[in-house]
């Protein structure tokens, strides 16, 4: 149950891949292709997907493209999502993971999650088999609060087993993860943070303000078009901070949650953002500049907090 290979400093997100309606637009497996092959020569080889990234088309994506590449090349991160398991298996938590496994082209994952907190005792115990048949490298656990971190960590150390990692929503309008004590919990007990939504699926990313809302028809512009202009000082932020480095505003929400002890994990389905991603990971950003950004993300007052998870307390 250890992670013995190095991880790079981000991990790339298959979300969108599954073509859900959370982002709008269709991504083939062509239009993927190039982004895929960019981010590893770019050494950018940490992948995150589920199942329920529309049924296993993430999956079925990614598994395609992962079969013209050493296994050892590649970490892949999958979930096991509660809402999805089988009702009529015998381990729920079994089934998932091998039809998973089964479309990625995988024996095993370096990281399997339990992806949110539904009736979480019951799943928690359910992964131990899997987790000691040595099919994976390290357990995860998503959209889970301080309390339940430390529920699963009591069942999981019974067995001899331990937590290795966390997935949270975490960015400059969201650090209820850290308010909570959930970082520090996770910097005391060596587990990896991974911080996602840190672009709130692009909202931060420079892209989109009052005069260039996100495109009609996904769950995203109902989201965030409403809450735009309460984004303008901060977004204006992000620029200035990114021009002053000559780098893309995408990165610096990026380079902040690195800088805060994080693993971000940033949704690519360009070329172009694989290119961001990679420089965001070479970014330092000053101390004042940190603190700037913590002020006017604060300041903006929103609740980006979704449907599927909570606010840390």
């Amino acid at each position: 149950m250890t992670q013995n290979k190095k991880l790079p400093k981000l991990a790339l997100g298959a979300w969108a891949w599954g073509n859900d309606g959370t982002f709008g637009g269709q991504h083939t497996a062509a239009d993927l292709r190039p982004v895929f092959d960019a981010a590893m020569q770019a050494g950018l080889n940490l992948w995150d997907t589920a199942y329920a990234y529309g049924m296993g088309a993430s999956e079925k994506v990614l598994g395609a493209f992962l079969k013209d590449y050493p296994r050892d090349s590649v970490l892949i991160s999958d979930k096991f999502t509660p809402q999805c398991a089988d009702p009529n298996a015998e381990n729920a938590v079994t089934a998932l993971y091998e039809t998973s496994a089964k479309m990625l082209g995988t024996d095993y994952m370096d990281f399997y999650w339990i992806h949110n907190p539904m009736d979480a005792p019951k799943w928690t115990e359910k992964l131990i088999p899997l987790a000691k048949s040595g099919k994976i490298g390290a357990i995860g656990l998503s959209n889970h609060s301080l309390a339940e971190i430390q529920e699963a960590a009591a069942i999981l150390e019974k067995d001899g087993l331990h937590i290795s990692a966390i997935q949270n929503h975490y960015s400059l309008l969201n650090r209820s993860s850290e308010t909570s004590g959930i970082l520090d919990y996770c910097k005391e007990h060596n587990i990896t943070f991974f911080a996602y939504m840190v672009l709130e699926q692009g909202a931060l990313s420079g892209k989109y303000d009052t005069q260039h809302p996100f495109q009609e028809g996904s769950d995203r512009a109902k989201v965030y078009n409403p809450m735009l202009p309460q984004l303008e000082k901060l977004n204006a932020a992000l620029k200035e901070i990114a021009a002053r480095h000559s780098v893309a505003p995408a990165q610096v929400p990026v380079a902040w949650a690195i800088a805060k002890g994080t693993l971000p994990i940033i949704g690519v389905t360009q070329v172009s953002q694989v290119e961001d991603a990679a420089k965001a990971a070479a970014l330092t950003l000053s101390a004042d500049e940190i603190a700037r950004l913590e002020e006017l993300g604060g300041q903006a007052g929103v609740n980006v907090i979704r449907y599927w998870e909570k606010e840390m307390k």
